[in-house]
């Protein structure tokens, strides 16, 4: 039987001149890439009995497309034979052309029938997908609007609440393995086996896959990539590992983003200096993986996940909020641990056009939210007193009090580096400091003012979530009720009550909240930033006819704005 592909191929970090292309086999094997007269070949490497391979085409011309084709041990797997998706393309940056940066969060896999879209809505990545395909049939090539690249922002799978089928495969898998198994929760993914399938079926939708083959992708984790809430402070880290399975969990987990997700994140340069892709080439495989993945997870600094990128004259910061957390005390609390703070303080510059900063978690929630995680996070440091510490802790569990505003020194720090970058103290002010963020479900535009400062730095929060999955009423009241003023004003008396003092910046929710499964298009060019947002309306009622197989899911404009001015 021939070698082919388990899953991929998936366009990776891209430059100018250069793009990797990352694949799952079968078996192991050699892989080629070729595009154009540009040719190279790179052997499997193995974890767990997986095997994966990173093909790094370099010597391209910049700002081209060019078809590309894969092949395993000499016998051709990509594009699929009778495939009716256009070919995938390996297309360069181009620096002086606009850049058109999709963005998006929050997606479990769906069949797309009707009982999946009357529950989650349509998958707009999948939709996006369609709609990409059918412009560059039209074009014969590339689209008019063609991508530059894909932020996906946090919750790619979801390992603890798995569709039916992923529940068929766990049951199954481990009714093999009978008592050799630590007693791992029924309803989640435990396993490096269990992640590699999770993964697999998370990207192996047709339309899906074809588009992270021809769009380049950058990736984050959240929560969900690993378990719900995790990290949220010292006490749930102790309680979580009580659990028998639980290391076998976070070792699978954080080795298998680094596989699927984080490999792809590097430029070759910067991989070949890792020294998780130097073990896993000679030889490591998974024991290799496994005690890296181990010693992140015991240490935040043993291992920087966050990562940066440049598209023309503009800088992007994706920034690791979940691993590289320091929250052993209370009292101490970082968001991003002694090796991630002192990384985005040194990367938060000026001389770009626009820095922008991806975060899963977004920057600047509605009010009413920023300032209720504030009073908690000071509550549980022993603001109102130790006997209010306990209830303060179960409260931040029990309704997720753990983004960047339960992280005031984190916050503030930011905030300040901000503020010198937008007055020129960190070189020439670029036109807008923009945070990306997903996590919450919901998608919102909030614009910020520094206080105290006079700056012509535009400052926003642009918050693309869910691109599928769903916010159970309730929720959304909830989050509605967050957004308006007089919620905001009395979480900040509460606040204030417990010693937090008024940040050195002021915001306001310019759109939304929308609760629409959406993706979102950042669009720099020059000095002018733009951002839309598009859904895919589907009336319930019209689920079954919009998902038969010949139709294709509508992508509609929800709201669009221009960020700075004309």
């Amino acid at each position: 039987m021939g070698n082919g592909l388990r899953l991929g191929p998936i366009l990776r970090h891209v430059t100018e001149t250069s793009a990797t292309i990352w694949v799952e086999t079968e078996a192991a094997g050699t892989v080629t890439v070729t595009a154009g007269d540009r040719s190279v070949s790179s052997d499997t490497f193995q974890v767990h009995g997986h095997h994966y391979a990173l093909c790094d085409l370099t010597g391209l011309a910049s700002g081209r497309a060019v078809p590309y084709r894969v092949a395993v041990d000499g016998v051709p797997v990509w594009p699929p034979a009778g495939s009716s998706h256009p070919p995938s393309l390996v297309r360069t940056l181009d620096p002086a052309a606009p850049q058109r940066l999709l963005f998006g969060s929050c997606r479990t896999p769906t069949d797309h029938g009707p009982a999946a879209v009357a529950r989650y809505g349509a998958d707009v990545l999948r939709a996006y997908a369609l709609r990409l395909a059918e412009a560059r049939r039209a074009a014969s090539g590339v689209a008019a609007e063609e991508p530059t690249a894909l932020l996906l922002i946090g919750d790619q799978v979801y390992a603890d609440e798995i569709q039916q089928p992923m529940r068929d495969y766990v049951a199954e898998r481990r009714s093999r393995h009978g008592g050799d198994l630590p007693h791992p929760p029924d309803d989640e993914v435990v396993f490096f086996d269990e992640y590699a399938e999770l993964y697999r079926q998370s990207w192996s939708d047709p339309d899906v896959r074809w588009l992270l083959s021809t769009v380049p992708t950058l990736m984050l984790f959240d929560d969900h990539d690993i378990r719900g809430d995790w990290n949220t402070s010292g006490r749930w880290r102790q309680e979580i590992a009580e659990n028998p399975w639980w290391r076998h969990r976070i070792t699978s987990g954080l080795g298998a983003y680094w596989i699927y997700q984080h490999a792809g994140n590097l430029s070759p340069d910067e991989r070949t200096a890792d020294p998780v892709w130097q073990a896993l080439c000679s030889g490591g495989g998974g024991a290799a993986l496994d005690e890296f993945a181990w010693q992140a997870h015991l240490d935040p600094g043993a291992y920087r996940w966050s990562h940066a990128h440049t598209f023309g004259r503009s800088r992007v910061l994706m920034v690791d909020t979940r691993c590289g957390r320091d929250v052993a005390d209370d009292r101490a609390r970082s968001m991003l641990g002694p090796v991630g703070e002192p990384w985005l303080d040194e990367s938060l510059t000026g001389d770009v056009d626009h820095l922008i900063v991806a975060s899963t978690l977004p920057f600047l929630l509605p009010k009413g939210v920023h300032y209720l995680e504030a009073w908690n996070e000071a509550v549980c440091a022993g603001a109102w007193g130790e006997w209010f510490r306990g209830p303060g802790e179960r409260l931040r569990q029990a309704l997720d009090l753990e983004h960047w505003a339960a992280f005031q020194r984190s916050f503030a720090s930011v905030i300040a580096a901000v503020a010198e970058v937008a007055t020129g103290r960190r070189g020439r002010p670029p036109a807008s400091v923009l945070f990306l963020g997903g996590d919450v479900h919901f998608s919102y535009l909030a614009r910020a003012r520094l206080r105290g400062y006079a700056t012509d730095t535009v400052i926003a929060q642009l918050v693309c979530s869910p691109l599928c999955n769903w916010l159970p009423p309730a929720l959304r009241r909830m989050t509605w009720l967050s957004a308006r003023a007089v919620t905001g004003l009395s979480c900040r008396l509460l606040a204030a009550s417990a010693g937090v003092r008024a940040p050195a910046v002021t915001w306001r929710l310019d759109g939304g909240p929308w609760y629409d499964n959406a993706l979102a298009t950042l669009v720099l060019d020059g000095r002018s930033a733009t951002v839309r947002w598009e859904h895919s309306p589907v009336p319930r009622t019209l689920a079954r006819a919009v998902t038969q197989p010949e139709r294709r899911p509508p992508v509609a404009e929800l709201a669009a704005y221009r960020l700075t001015p004309r």
